[in-house]
């Protein structure tokens, strides 16, 4: 999954693609790249500046529209409100990717009747809330389970099982320990039996362990997404799309060799 940021303060590009034209751009490079599909943020995960629904929806519907215009490529959309998966969905997507744990009550009834796939996401409070001392009695196991109560809310909504995928958004409502150790544990969040999601593509915890800025966590990515991959994680969120792409199939071919 590559990343297109529509938001003037990504921690990651800085607000580097926000312009239309240079968005449209980017999403071209991203599907040469080879990903196989894109996730479109018009609000920064993070806290930043009140963006309210009109202006989320002024970002990220025309920006839907163009890359499903353009590209024959699958679209998820990066939103927990309802009211915004519901245009992005006629406008093209066919993926609400979640990040508050379906905190709307109406995202989940819009995804099932646009029969669109969906991402539930662990988060410990409301979106876009800043969580800088978490407490868990077990974060694997606390997780793990939210999870699998959020997937179940899915299937109770109408959506298919093999259209839901689990990420446990390492980062999000966890310190740098406790994103390394669910990380390993996403062997536990495969169990489940949804496709299993992994979001560590640059993330603050890589910088923790390596010492590495946001601009020079590629190696550390990677890493991630070996542990990742060799513990059943499925779907690669990723910045860099090339060398995730790359990654990834290298990975496929070596464990079809496996004894």
């Amino acid at each position: 999954m590559g990343i297109l940021n529509r938001t003037p303060d990504s921690f990651y590009d800085g607000g580097r693609y926000f312009k239309f034209d240079d968005f449209v751009d980017k999403a071209a490079g991203l599907v040469a790249d080879g990903a196989d599909f894109v996730d479109i943020g018009g609000v920064r995960l993070k806290p930043g500046d009140e963006v309210g629904v009109d202006e989320e929806l002024e970002r990220v519907v025309p920006a839907v529209e163009a890359v499903a215009r353009r590209f024959d490529i699958a679209i998820s959309v990066d939103t927990f409100r309802a009211p915004v998966i519901e245009a992005c969905l006629q406008a093209g997507a066919s993926v609400g990717n979640d990040t508050s744990g379906f905190a709307d009550p109406e995202f989940l009834h819009v995804c099932a009747a646009h029969r669109a796939s969906v991402v539930a996401s662990h988060v410990r409070t409301a979106p876009r809330l800043a969580d800088p001392e978490p407490v868990y009695n077990d974060v694997v196991t606390d997780v793990v389970a939210f999870l699998s109560e959020r997937a179940q809310w899915a299937i109770a909504a109408g959506i298919a099982p093999s259209r839901i995928m689990v990420d446990a958004a390492l980062d999000l409502g966890k310190n740098a320990e406790m994103s390394a150790e669910l990380l390993f544990a996403t062997d536990q969040l495969a169990a489940l039996g949804f496709p299993t999601f992994l979001s560590a593509s640059n993330k603050g915890f890589l910088g923790v362990i390596t010492g590495a800025a946001v601009g020079d966590r590629a190696a550390a990515t990677h890493a991630a997404h070996v542990i990742g991959i060799m513990a059943g994680a499925r779907v690669l969120r990723a910045h860099d799309v090339v060398g995730t792409r790359r990654l990834a199939d290298t990975m496929s071919e070596l464990l079809k060799r496996r004894q």
